[in-house]
């Protein structure tokens, strides 16, 4: 893909993506509106499939939606509310530590600072720049594998790493699309864009694709 194609097909990728399902962490952006509740749905999709995990989110937000309510649930009890999602006991000792250092250092307010933000244990920069972008609406870009696969297949960056395709995009991706890059690439790997045997010939914007990697598709 050229510089310029990013334009036709962030335009294209608009009108198809509303057609399929909406990632789970944005859902839970929108449904919740609070960047608390957005850092800590992010941390119960890590490896998690989307319906289980926002079954969980909806069952601890119940019970607990804020640091002090967090911290009043011990963590077998968040275990209990956040099964079955991936590492659930891990990721409730890191709920309830975030919540304290929130209490200790942050006035039990979220950090909208990557930098901060990556400081709380199980943070990684996915998980903070979602934080920013769909709790803050303040720009970030987030790369999952979807987003690192799909931006190397294209051909617009060459990189190794997730990391290293978020700045790769930060240098050359115009910042009118940092915010729903994410999302669109997300919905379209995961119904056109797969990882293996991507399905080409229903692609929207194939002909921008250098299809980098590519060896079967349909």
């Amino acid at each position: 893909m050229k510089d310029r194609d990013i334009h036709s097909a962030i335009k294209i990728l608009r009108r198809a993506v509303p057609k399929w399902q909406t990632p789970i962490v944005t859902l839970m952006a929108e449904t919740y509106e609070s960047p608390f509740r957005v850092l800590i749905s992010c941390i119960l999709s890590l490896r998690t499939q989307d319906a289980t995990t926002a079954k969980a989110s909806h069952r601890l937000f119940a019970v607990a939606d804020s640091p002090d309510a967090m911290l009043k649930l011990t963590a077998k009890k968040i275990e209990k509310l956040i099964y079955p999602v991936g590492f659930y006991r891990t990721k409730a000792k890191n709920i309830r530590e975030i919540c304290r250092t929130l209490n200790d250092r942050y006035a039990g307010q979220v950090p909208d600072s990557i930098d901060e933000l990556l400081k709380f244990k199980g943070v990684g920069r996915k998980t903070a720049n979602l934080v920013v972008t769909l709790g803050y609406h303040k720009p970030g870009i987030c790369v999952d594998t979807h987003v690192h696969r799909i931006s190397n297949r294209w051909g617009y960056v060459k990189t190794k790493t997730p990391e290293k395709t978020e700045f790769a995009l930060r240098a050359k991706l115009p910042k009118q699309y940092w915010i729903e890059y994410n999302d669109l690439l997300v919905s379209f790997g995961q119904h056109l864009c797969r990882p293996i045997s991507p399905v080409c010939s229903q692609c929207p914007i194939a002909k921008y694709c250098s299809q980098i990697g590519v060896t079967v598709t349909r």
